[in-house]
């Protein structure tokens, strides 16, 4: 069963894509992220799409520009992140046939978004926001819109969150963190899928 997981992979190599992608499918996470300021990152991200497009859908984040957007999508993903709200990149990324999750952290930037198309929101910083933030956003914005927590999520507050009314959450370092070997990334996410289930 797959849950509302981004695996955010910063500083993966395109050598290690295949077996941390596995470590995380098994544990039941299959959204996976490749930020764009990784080492070859667009290389590491057609590895995942082509050896694990059937089972885990894979994007780029840090993703800043329309020649980002179309370069992602060459490479065969299927989800833009960013960290900000940039209605062209929005646009572009939905045009392209890909999710899209922009980066907001105000009301106002959640409404641009959704006006040019935004699949769900990044809610970003998380750390900054919180689940306090979260759920005064919500009480304004339409009834159904997926709001991502990502940044500070851990297993230990992900209940926390979920209260305040997060779709999902993207996760960084708490799943994997440059030099992590498959065996440790799978206990991560375990550890995290394993706090999912419990408040699901």
């Amino acid at each position: 069963m797959s849950r509302p997981v981004i695996a955010i992979l910063r500083g993966l190599t395109p050598a290690e894509a295949p077996a941390i992608a596995e470590a995380l499918i098994g544990a039941g996470i299959t959204r996976i992220e490749v930020p764009l300021n990784s080492p070859d990152p667009l290389d590491s991200i057609g590895i995942l799409a082509r050896d694990f497009g059937d089972r885990a859908m894979v994007g780029a984040g840090t993703v800043l520009t329309v020649d980002d957007v179309t370069a992602v999508a060459r490479a065969g993903g299927r989800m833009v992140l960013s960290p900000n709200c940039a209605p062209e990149v929005i646009r572009a990324t939905r045009e392209a046939g890909m999710d899209s999750y922009p980066g907001v952290m105000t009301p106002t930037e959640a409404f641009t978004a959704l006006a040019a198309g935004a699949t769900a929101l990044k809610l970003f910083p998380g750390e900054l926001i919180g689940p306090a933030g979260l759920r005064a956003m919500r009480a304004v914005l339409p009834q159904g819109t997926g709001c991502w927590a990502v940044g500070g999520v851990s297993a230990d507050n992900m209940a926390e969150w979920r209260r305040a009314g997060a779709a999902g959450f993207g996760i960084g370092s708490a799943l994997y963190a440059p030099g992590d070997s498959a065996e440790v990334v799978a206990a991560k996410a375990a550890r995290m899928i394993a706090a999912w289930d419990a408040i699901a």
